[in-house]
Formats: C-alpha cells, structure tokens, sequence
C-alpha cells in the first residue's frame, strides 16, 4: 500500500488513488478536483470519535469547497466519497465500527509517519493494480 497519494507517472494533471475496499487496486484522477476535496474532507473531520456520517461529511465539504471546482457542490458527493476511500487506504483517516458508519481523523501516534504530500508532490512508484495484455 502506498503511503501517500501520488501523481500518477505517466498521466499529467492526474493523482493515483486506491480504494479501501479493493486492495491492490487504483485508479487515476483528476489532481485539482482530489486535491480540492481531500483539503476539504481532512478540515472537517474530526480528531476523535464520534466522527461525521457519510452523509455528514458529503454537507459539511461543500462550503470549503472551491466554486470553479464544485460550482453549487456539483459533482461533490462522487468526489467526497472517492477521497474518503484513499484517504481510509492510506491510513489517514479512521472508519470507526458503528451504526452508521462514521469516519474522523485517526489517534495521535496511529496516523501514518509521513503524511501525505500536498497537492500532487511526491516521489512516482510504479502503477499498481494494472492489468496487461
């Protein structure tokens, strides 16, 4: 699993993002918009439990949102969930076992060594995930 979430190598503008549920596998997408709503996701949520609801965090996003990205929250709730499932990959934030599930930021001394670089920095690893032929 990667640390962080990094450039995709052979497609610029474009971040790899893996999903929690499906190890071993990522996708790319658009840097701006991941990026937009991972700054977004990681100031509302909390430190500790009780963390926010899918759906509390799919409301709570949408003011911090940039308005040339997400005019009127377009296209947020998609995005908000995409970056919650990398970020939960990636060890940044915590799925907390409840009823309805709820997600804050993970205990001091749990949270990855490094975090993840901001906006598209960081070192190419090679894709993972890919199928050939």
């Amino acid at each position: 699993m990667m640390a962080a979430t990094e450039p995709a190598d052979d497609k610029p503008g474009r971040v790899r993002i893996e999903n929690v549920n499906h190890p071993g596998n990522s996708a790319t997408v658009d840097a701006g918009m991941y990026n937009a709503m991972r700054d977004a996701l990681l100031a509302v949520l909390p430190d500790a439990a009780p963390g926010l609801t899918e759906s509390q965090m799919r409301t709570a996003v949408v003011p911090k949102l940039p308005p040339d990205l997400y005019p009127g929250g377009a296209r947020a709730g998609w995005w908000t969930k995409a970056v919650q499932l990398d970020l939960e990959a990636k060890g940044v934030i915590t799925r907390e076992p409840s009823r309805p599930l709820r997600w804050h930021h993970p205990a001091e001394g749990t949270r990855p060594a490094t975090p993840p670089p901001p906006r598209g920095a960081g070192s190419v690893t090679p894709r993972r995930g890919t199928r050939s032929g």
